[in-house]
């Protein structure tokens, strides 16, 4: 199918590259090779510290990337960094440049997290460790000079969908208070039953092919996509009750196959008495924030640092 795309990301299309899920090792070694492609981002100003922090009861410790700017006279806000790859790829190397930005253009300690991955590790995997690192920040908030009442989450695709579940799971838990989350382009129902996911087949970076896969590894073996049994925490388009939740930012885009879902979510979100903001970029596909070639990309990000200095 042929979609009328923004006139400055067309041109970028045919050079995207295809991420089969169909093979998790081959698509994560595509992502490697990406990840080793990307210019190295600009890292003046930063400090950057690579770690581990202990992990769920009986699970390996988290490895997080620690970015934080300098100098810093007072405690700054932290945002926790999920990153995308339908759940089964993606890693701190990936989101290097990213992170960095958001770290330099928030003014924030931004806390990227290489969460396990489907299918070897399927859900409560991705957000127990995301969970994991979260409380860890909320204890160790003098040690790393953030302020505990500043604590952001931000997340997206997969990563979007895993930090929306994370709000869910803190709140239930009575977990560290949030003060905002930025879901981008979330992924976040495994019903896949939109007008956009039913219509997307063939849409660059994330279609509704991909969709499957993702989340019937995401899943696992025991819990096929679109069961009634299925998580709110795995997926948050189920939750009932919104109520409550940190207030939230929602990115979408217009050929986008989880475009629905996340407009109808931050619709709910509004009606549950959560503050929210939603912006739907026209002619722009999953993903388009990264053609920074593009004056819509450039506009998607600078919308989502200007998100973050306001509401964090």
């Amino acid at each position: 199918m042929t979609y009328p795309f923004d006139t400055e990301l067309a041109p970028w299309v045919p050079m995207l590259p295809v991420l089969d899920l169909r093979d998790p090792a081959a698509a994560r070694e595509v992502g490697r090779a990406i990840a080793a492609q990307l210019p190295q981002p600009d890292l003046t100003g930063l400090t950057v510290l690579d770690r581990t922090v202990p992990g769920p009861a009986g699970a390996p410790a988290v490895p997080v990337r620690i970015y934080t700017p300098q100098p810093a006279a007072a405690p700054l806000p932290a945002v926790l960094h999920l990153h995308g790859g339908g759940f089964v790829l993606g890693d701190l190397a990936l989101e290097h440049a990213d992170a960095a930005a958001f770290a330099t253009g928030i003014g924030a300690v931004v806390i990227a997290v290489d969460y396990r991955l489907a299918p070897e590790e399927p859900f409560p995997a991705a957000l127990e460790d995301c969970y994991a690192v979260l409380c860890w920040l909320a204890g160790n908030t003098d040690e790393l000079g953030v302020d505990p009442t500043r604590l952001g989450l931000y997340g997206r695709s997969s990563g979007g969908g895993i930090a929306a579940g994370l709000t869910l799971l803190t709140r239930d838990r009575g977990g560290p208070r949030l003060a905002m989350q930025y879901l981008d382009v979330p992924v976040l129902d495994d019903q896949l039953g939109s007008v956009s996911m039913r219509a997307y087949v063939d849409t660059p970076i994330w279609n509704r092919p991909s969709a499957e896969l993702g989340w019937a590894y995401y899943l696992g073996d025991d819990v096929k996509p679109g069961d009634p049994s299925v998580s709110p925490y795995a997926a948050p388009a189920r939750a009932e009750d919104l109520a409550g939740l940190p207030p939230a930012f929602i990115s979408s885009c217009q050929f986008d196959p989880v475009r629905d879902e996340g407009m109808h979510y931050a619709q709910r979100l509004a009606q549950a008495g959560v503050p929210t903001e939603a912006h739907l970029y026209p002619a722009t596909f999953h993903g388009s924030a990264l053609v920074t070639e593009a004056a819509v990309s450039r506009r998607m990000q600078q919308d989502a640092v200007a998100a973050f200095r306001r509401m964090l």
